[in-house]
């Protein structure tokens, strides 16, 4: 028996809602994508409030469960559907160290590259913490990936690496280099060699003067 797809509530240049994007695909569930019209402020219409009262994407909406966060939507995603336990593992240590980099995911990644990128790429106000932010998170994660391959376990990836990956790969849009993180950069091509994979739409590099 198929399962009936889930609504994804979606806008096509937000790391958050391509986290959730990539996590259905890796874990093959069917879903209709929803587009909403940001820039319009559809997000913050009484028929989307009413479903997510924080009006941001994603939210899905999975029979008679409606859940926004990306990240709360990848535990549920990985713990409703994931029967090996592979992208959300249950031993205590690993469950703990996933739980860390969603915390990066919605801490200095938020406030950091996804912060620059935004506004670069929307023409928003720009604060020059993000870049700080951006090298800290970096250098974190370069130094776990300098000894494993993966953010949270050794052996296979997990939503820890999916939480990270958006707004990593698409850091350069907000004038980020990677290049001088060269296991982050192996990390990267590591997650876009996975079964089910799909990319987020590139966006314009800022030109030298703008960064």
């Amino acid at each position: 028996m198929s399962l009936p797809p889930i609504k994804l509530y979606d806008f096509a240049l937000s790391g958050h809602a391509h986290r959730v994007r990539l996590m259905l695909s890796l874990l093959d569930l069917p879903y209709e994508a929803i587009p909403v019209n940001l820039r319009e402020g559809e997000q913050k219409s009484a028929a989307f409030l009413h479903m997510n009262p924080f009006g941001q994407v994603p939210v899905i909406q999975d029979g008679d469960v409606t859940l926004a966060d990306s990240n709360a939507i990848l535990v549920y995603l990985a713990r409703r559907y994931d029967d090996a336990a592979q992208w959300l593992p249950r031993g205590a240590l690993t469950e703990a160290q996933v739980q860390v980099w969603l915390s990066a995911a919605a801490g200095p990644l938020a406030f950091g590259a996804a912060h620059a990128r935004a506004a670069h790429l929307f023409k928003r106000p720009l604060e020059q913490r993000a870049y700080a932010l951006a090298a800290g998170l970096l250098s974190a994660m370069a130094q776990r990936l300098g000894t494993q391959r993966w953010l949270a376990s050794t052996e296979h990836p997990t939503i820890a690496d999916v939480a990270l990956y958006s707004y990593t790969a698409h850091a350069p849009e907000g004038g980020i280099n990677l290049d001088e993180h060269p296991h982050v950069t192996r990390w990267l091509r590591d997650v876009e060699g996975l079964t089910g994979f799909v990319p987020m739409p590139a966006s314009p590099l800022p030109s030298a003067n703008q960064t």
